[in-house]
């Protein structure tokens, strides 16, 4: 098959019987959008006369000529007219052209028929092949295109101090409706990925079919996966109540879970709140508690904001929070073996629900190793750990010291700001 501009021997036209009329061709293209489903005939401008041209005299086409075919393709696709369905238009349209032809072509003798329809075969080969070519190139300028505009957005949501009613009409074509409630996810993998997107891209799938096509981006930033979705949707309460989060933070945590990289993963869910400035609000109630849940060591795959508000109110006040780990637990460093072990204990006791038994098989101590430890830090801090009127100073002395790494760093100095 020749190529595009290769050299060719043309039937000179006044050799040729006329065309029958000149109306065949637009005949031939209504045909080919019909048949196409209804595909505009403005992209077979060009491509039917290349055909008509190659049946009649036996050119090929030229590259210039090839070129305003891809151009067309990359047109359709701009008016997101699919490729398959511009491919049948163009596939028709040959069909119908040579279908035209034996009235003009009937008396040649087979030699110069078959050479028309090589020549045919030629047009339809290449100009299919240029049409397919400018579709995907247009198709990856718009995802593209696309994928900057998602991120630019998504950024200013999260940032919230974008103007208003610009942050609206940027995220109506993504199906955003800013008047209503939304709730953000952050997934953070267990050790940084060259590439996040694997997981953005299968976890955009299942979030999409989840919860909806609208309402609902899916995005990266910082190393991290971020997922705003519809309030609504998740089940998400929209009143300030912490009886449930929905399931967003589930539905992330088991889809991310199944990829081979980045597990396990851990996952922070904010607050549903309405309004353009409410996904902000949210994303940075997500962002607090991933932060939160490594400097307490939290050993929860899902963190949620109700889960944190203690540390949130504990943290909120620096100097306050030094006063109360230096006054309470500073005395544990007289023990034998420093404080360490000692706080170790009052955590594992804590989180046992106050049961010595408990605490020593995590500890993996006796019970009498323990209610020892126990009495020890009742003698050194003046606070009972078995006394309830005790026991709440205690424990906030004792996430206080998770939150400001004590003793393995020093306490920061009293005017120091958080």
């Amino acid at each position: 098959m020749n190529k595009v501009g290769a050299e060719h021997n043309p039937t000179p036209r006044d050799a040729l019987d006329p065309i029958p009329d000149e109306a065949w061709l637009d005949r031939v293209a209504e045909t080919a959008s019909e048949d196409a489903g209804g595909v505009s005939t403005e992209f077979l401008a060009g491509y039917l006369p290349l055909l008509a041209d190659a049946a009649i005299t036996g050119g090929s086409p030229r590259r210039a000529e090839i070129d305003a075919v891809r151009q067309q393709g990359r047109r359709a696709a701009e008016r997101g007219v699919p490729v398959g369905r511009g491919v049948d238009l163009y596939l028709s349209a040959a069909r119908g052209v040579w279908a035209e032809l034996p009235a003009v072509i009937r008396q040649r003798d087979s030699k110069a028929v078959r050479a028309a329809a090589e020549a045919v075969l030629q047009v339809v080969d290449e100009a299919v092949a240029a049409f397919a070519d400018g579709h995907a190139e247009a198709g990856r300028e718009l995802v593209r295109r696309e994928e900057t505009l998602r991120r630019e957005l998504v950024d200013d949501l999260l940032r919230g101090d974008a103007h208003l009613s610009e942050l609206v009409e940027r995220a109506e074509p993504f199906g955003l409706d800013l008047t209503r409630a939304h709730q953000v996810a952050l997934a953070q993998p267990s050790r940084r990925l060259p590439s996040i997107s694997a997981a953005t891209s299968a976890l955009e799938r299942v979030v999409l079919d989840r919860f909806g096509d609208r309402d609902v981006l899916v995005a990266t930033k910082e190393n991290l996966v971020v997922v705003v979705a519809l309030a609504e949707a998740t089940g998400a309460p929209t009143t300030m109540g912490l009886t449930t989060s929905g399931n967003l933070g589930k539905t992330v945590h088991a889809e991310l879970n199944r990829l081979r990289r980045g597990s396990p993963w851990r996952v922070a869910v904010g607050r549903a709140h309405p309004g353009a400035y409410g996904i902000a609000r949210s994303y940075e109630e997500a962002r607090e508690g991933l932060t939160m849940a490594t400097r307490m060591s939290l050993d929860t795959p899902i963190v949620e904001t109700r889960d944190l508000l203690i540390y949130r109110v504990l943290a909120r006040d620096q100097t306050a929070l030094v006063d109360l780990v230096d006054s309470v637990l500073n005395p544990l460093r007289q023990a034998r073996g420093g404080a360490g072990p000692l706080l170790e204990t009052l955590i594992s006791y804590f989180e046992c629900g106050c049961v010595a038994t408990a605490a020593a098989a995590r500890l993996h101590l006796s019970v009498r190793a323990v209610t020892y430890r126990l009495d020890r830090i009742k003698s050194l801090t003046g606070f009972d750990p078995a006394d309830p009127a005790h026991r709440f100073t205690l424990h906030a002395a004792v996430l206080g010291a998770k939150l400001l790494d004590w003793p393995e760093h020093p306490l920061p100095e009293p005017d120091t700001k958080p």
